[in-house]
């Protein structure tokens, strides 16, 4: 077993002998900004700790695997309203993630995956994925992690509490950091969400989508700050709990390490690239 599951805690001398034997890297990504007023800002901690926890899984099933440093920043989207959160535009994104990839191809690493907790990350990630393909048929696959968990939470409790607790701020967020960081959740600040008034003479949909006609949505160049009053979109954070978080991080890690097993299976060792 290796002496950490994280690049940055192993010696050169360790990296070099790792290298040779091409490992799967894991990219973690995820955001600081507004997660709901009882929520950590950096959802980028439970990306990370995700993948630490899916690099022992798949290291212990035989695929030696290790976890990046995580980027804490994500791409730009429509958070900027938040005081002390940081982001990326996503040009400079985009160059960061390219340059991670270029470091890593030189030496032949090519067993990469994303595991993403940022939904602005997604475009970015997939652009620049979609030019390694392009370039060296090499698939490095993304797993968006709140996309996927809230499709697990009807299955863990039910289609309408999940209906009643999921959206942003509450689940599956929040049950997650309840889970694996229950010092961070401050309860005293768990409330329902408000229901947001009209803007512009119109109902709000969503972050940036406004509800027009009959039927009709569009999309509005606005911030969550003047659609969304403090973050929560929804869901009822109040009906989230450790228990569930539990339940959504083991699924994520099994399916995770499953993703591992995958690259593995179906890249060719030597060149590394896909084998269809």
């Amino acid at each position: 077993m290796p002496s950490s599951y994280y690049l940055a805690e192993l010696c050169a001398a360790e990296m070099r002998e790792a290298a040779a034997r091409k490992p799967v890297i894991l990219l973690p990504m995820g955001s600081f900004e507004d997660q709901g007023p009882h929520a950590p800002m950096g959802d980028y901690l439970s990306a990370a700790k995700i993948a630490e926890k899916i690099a022992e899984r798949a290291t212990r099933d035989g695929r030696e695997t290790y976890v990046a440093p995580v980027v804490p920043f994500g791409g730009e989207d429509f958070f900027g309203y938040m005081p002390g959160g940081i982001s990326l535009s996503q040009s400079t994104l985009r160059a960061v993630v390219d340059d991670m990839l270029r470091c890593l191809l030189r030496h032949d690493l090519t067993r990469v995956i994303f595991i993403n907790g940022h939904g602005g990350n997604c475009g970015v990630i997939n652009d620049a994925t979609q030019k390694v393909w392009l370039e060296r048929q090499v698939i490095m696959p993304s797993f968006y992690l709140w996309r996927v968990a809230q499709d697990l939470l009807p299955g863990i409790i039910g289609e309408e509490q999940a209906a009643r607790s999921g959206g942003h701020g509450c689940n599956p967020l929040t049950s997650v950091v309840m889970h694996l960081f229950p010092d961070l959740i401050r309860p005293e600040h768990i409330r329902a969400a408000r229901a947001p008034s009209d803007v512009w003479g119109l109902p709000v949909t969503g972050f940036t989508s406004l509800a027009i006609g009959d039927g009709g949505t569009i999309t509005v160049p606005l911030e969550g700050g003047d659609t969304v009053p403090g973050g929560v979109w929804g869901g009822d954070p109040r009906l989230c709990s450790a228990e569930m978080g539990a339940q959504l991080v083991e699924k994520l890690v099994s399916i995770g390490s499953e993703i591992v097993r995958h690259v593995t299976d179906y890249s060719d060792p030597q060149t590394g690239k896909a084998i269809l």
